[in-house]
């Protein structure tokens, strides 16, 4: 108990220069706390966007789709779907074909997507990103929905009318006349430039398909892993080829892995400033109280007390500066996550085939605030080392002759 309020005392000896040392990692806790839960709120949100609006936790599809896709690389989704439901799985199936998409004088390259609305919306939440207008609807039968960018190419809006030109699976011609129901908000950058959702029977007539799927895209339950649920599908459809969402895009998926550690490298940067700056408080202290220590040593002080003095003087330091940070966070952290930074004119940009939201959120999760702040007090710890040990083994004689 002694070492621990002479630790406490000795702190604030210098209150200058350990007020200065205390900001310093305060400042640093600060920002870390700040930038990982942006950095993991973007990173949340890319990967919510990807599994939620149109990718799913998983896809199933023939063996040659993903290398060549084709109108005639199709699985068997009326054998398939059955069994996901009564495997407790959301799944949707999604058909597709390219085309030709012309309104007045305009024209652009579209792909059509066929898919069931009502089905599609218990699966994936495209449909609640409608922006102008309304979404799917078997019973209208000509109505579409069409990407924001392809709609901004063609003029069109709800009530516009969509020529469609394409090539039956039969090898005839393709071509109809449609409306615009609704128009998507900003989504992907593959959607958004060229997507034209029909309904599946209407997909069926224009391109001559009368059965199968180009993809099955499943949503698992929140309480199984991909892993798990992968095995499960596997053995529902052995014929065909089930992917998670990071074989299907993995590229994405290295980036938001890469993410993850490059804020552990942002944090070890700005501690290893810190570490630096603590380093030389702490040289600075043993310097100036050499003859105390060899007093405290000529007393009966073993190395192992003087050793432990000067690591609870740092760690008392760190202690003071997290909750310092901690509490000069709080409030920022707070109106991050439910608030959010309003970026509206990054809105739209494409990052790895995925837009910006208008609205960045932080997420602040246990592991988010611990991170940084195990990671502070090892760093302190550290740097203390070298003045701790120095301070333990200082002679006694030489200590009380030293000028």
């Amino acid at each position: 108990m002694n070492l621990i309020r002479m630790a406490w005392r000795n702190v604030w000896r210098n209150s200058r220069r350990s007020l200065v040392t205390i900001a310093a990692m305060a400042l640093a806790l600060w920002t870390e706390l700040i930038y990982g839960g942006l950095i993991s709120g973007m990173v949340g949100d890319m990967a919510s966007d990807i599994t939620e609006l149109e990718m799913g936790d998983l896809q199933i599809t023939s063996e040659g789709w993903q290398t060549r896709p084709s109108l005639h690389e199709t699985v068997d989704a009326a054998a398939i779907l059955p069994k996901l439901d009564a495997g407790g799985f959301r799944s949707t199936a999604r058909l597709q074909a390219g085309g030709l998409g012309a309104s007045g004088q305009l024209s652009s390259g579209v792909m059509l997507l066929g898919l069931d609305p009502v089905r599609d919306a218990k699966t994936l939440t495209l449909g609640q990103s409608v922006g102008e207008g309304e979404w799917l609807d078997s019973a209208d039968d000509h109505g579409v929905v069409v990407g924001h960018g392809l709609a901004r190419s063609l003029a069109l809006k709800p009530g516009s009318e969509l020529v469609v030109l394409s090539q039956g699976a039969d090898g005839s011609m393709a071509n109809d006349l449609y409306h615009v129901r609704g128009v998507l908000r900003t989504v992907s950058a593959g959607t958004d430039r060229s997507a034209v959702l029909l309904p599946e029977a209407t997909f069926r007539e224009l391109m001559a398909l009368p059965s199968g799927a180009h993809r099955i895209v499943v949503r698992i339950p929140e309480t199984m892993d991909l892993a798990t649920a992968k095995a499960e599908i596997t053995a529902m459809a052995p014929d065909a080829r089930v992917q998670t969402w990071k074989e299907v895009n993995p590229y994405m998926a290295q980036m938001l892995d890469a993410v993850k550690v490059q804020i552990k490298v942002v944090y070890f940067v700005m501690y290893v400033a810190v570490a630096i700056l603590v380093l030389n408080a702490m040289l600075m202290a043993l310097f100036e109280r050499i003859r105390e220590f060899g007093v405290l040593k000529a007393l009966g002080y073993g190395p192992l007390r003087v050793f432990s003095l000067m690591m609870m003087e740092g760690v008392f330091q760190a202690g003071v500066a997290t909750v310092a940070g901690v509490v000069l966070a709080l409030p920022v952290m707070y109106w991050l996550q439910t608030k959010g930074l309003d970026i509206g004119a990054l809105s739209g940009m494409s990052m790895m085939g995925m837009t910006m939201p208008t609205i960045w959120r932080g997420n602040y999760t246990p592991e988010v605030l611990s991170v940084p702040i195990v990671m502070l007090f090892a760093i302190v710890i550290v740097a203390v080392l070298y003045p701790a040990a120095k301070a333990a083994w200082i002679r006694p004689v030489e200590a009380m002759q030293h000028q």
